[in-house]
């Protein structure tokens, strides 16, 4: 295709700009990657395709424009007009693994880009192990969104050895990408060596109990993440527990995001000496956790001697309105409480911790919190 013609295409057309993948080929693509402890192989095509160019190109249009030809897919005419601005948005473009490489060859002597986002492009894998070679020599990019894009333990691979050399990184997403327990070995090292990652969103994945006891060994060591996303995994049972042994240890983690996972009550318990430790998390969901009444009652006795925790969410946990009235009930006695915000959605409250709320706000006027409504005292009589 010449460049008249790739000036003419309209962005709506953007899953054929990509490259033209289509889950079908995604699927079989995914069977055919085999993890071996050789190097990725776009080490190589990446110091190939480098070596023969001639002229500094510090957008990488040329080298874009090139590489397109090189891996036969075309050029994305909305990313070749916006390589000089700081943030580009590429989201749903249909890029594929071929057209993620592309992209990626490029991007190693851009100087412009800072934030990108590349949510899902069915990168798979190889793509995703592309991005991970570039973020190794590309020294401007600091934000990265590389969620929806079914990479599994490929890419966790391929990201994680990038993790480990990447000193200007400091936010991650990879929300949505079949990672697992495998997943979570190659993540664990990374974790504890980067010391500049402070965001690191892993939500709607696969991590089970296996990949909790992973994680949070990894958690007790790091020293440098501020933020953590885990929401809509599978962490229940000992890997609940082990995660939050790891949060105890953490002295630099300040948003903790567990929803809808399980903790139950064994985690809610593991939660409780985690409160009574950890003197910086400040903001903690574990809304939809099975967290029964004796759960909040446990969470209540670490709240009651924790100093810095300013918002609690625990929405839709069957604890009903005493264990509201429990965890209320420790920020009221806790004299040097830091709690600002407490979140029970969809769960109802009855008329004594209404009352407890009102004495509550006389010495913490500044607190709110969200409930699912009064439970009618007629309706509660009967």
């Amino acid at each position: 295709m010449g460049l008249q013609d790739e000036d003419r295409m309209d962005e709506e057309d953007k899953v054929d700009e990509g490259g033209g993948i289509h889950p079908g080929d995604g699927q079989q693509q995914e069977e055919e990657c085999v993890i071996s402890d050789e190097d990725f192989d776009t080490d190589l095509e990446l110091d190939r395709f480098h070596n023969e160019r001639r002229a500094y190109d510090p957008t990488g249009q040329s080298s874009y424009r090139e590489a397109c030809k090189m891996l036969n897919v075309i050029p994305v005419s909305y990313f070749l007009r916006n390589m000089n601005q700081s943030e580009v948005n590429m989201m749903h473009y249909g890029l594929g693994s071929q057209g993620t490489k592309a992209l990626a060859i490029s991007l190693v002597t851009n100087t412009s880009i800072l934030k990108l986002n590349l949510r899902d492009n069915w990168m798979e894998g190889v793509g995703g192990a592309a991005i991970a070679d570039m973020l190794k020599e590309n020294c401007y990019i600091t934000e990265i969104d590389l969620s929806e894009n079914r990479m599994g333990e490929y890419g966790a691979r391929a990201l994680s050895s990038m993790l480990l050399e990447n000193s200007t990184l400091f936010s991650l997403n990879l929300s949505g990408n079949h990672l697992d327990e495998r997943a979570a070995r190659h993540l664990s090292p990374a974790l504890i060596g980067n010391q500049k990652l402070q965001h690191l969103d892993l939500s709607h994945n696969r991590f089970g109990d296996i990949a909790g006891e992973i994680l949070g060994a990894a958690i007790a060591e790091n020293t440098a993440m501020k933020s953590l996303n885990l929401a809509w995994n599978c962490i229940r049972g000992k890997g609940a527990i082990a995660f939050a042994k790891g949060l105890e240890g953490n002295i630099f983690l300040r948003t903790l995001d567990l929803s809808y996972n399980g903790l139950g009550k064994e985690g809610a318990v593991a939660l409780e000496e985690a409160l009574k430790h950890n003197n910086t998390l400040e903001d903690l969901n574990i809304s939809n956790n099975r967290i029964p009444l004796e759960g909040a009652i446990h969470l209540a006795l670490g709240l009651k001697m924790n100093t810095t925790l300013r918002i609690l969410k625990m929405s839709r946990n069957p604890m009903q309105s005493a264990g509201c009235f429990a965890i209320l009930k420790s920020v009221q006695a806790n004299p040097e409480t830091a709690v600002e915000f407490l979140e029970f959605s969809d769960i109802c409250v009855d008329q004594e911790f209404e009352d407890l709320f009102e004495s509550t706000k006389e010495t913490l006027p500044n607190l709110q919190v969200k409930h699912g409504g009064k439970i009618n005292a007629a309706l509660k009589k009967s």
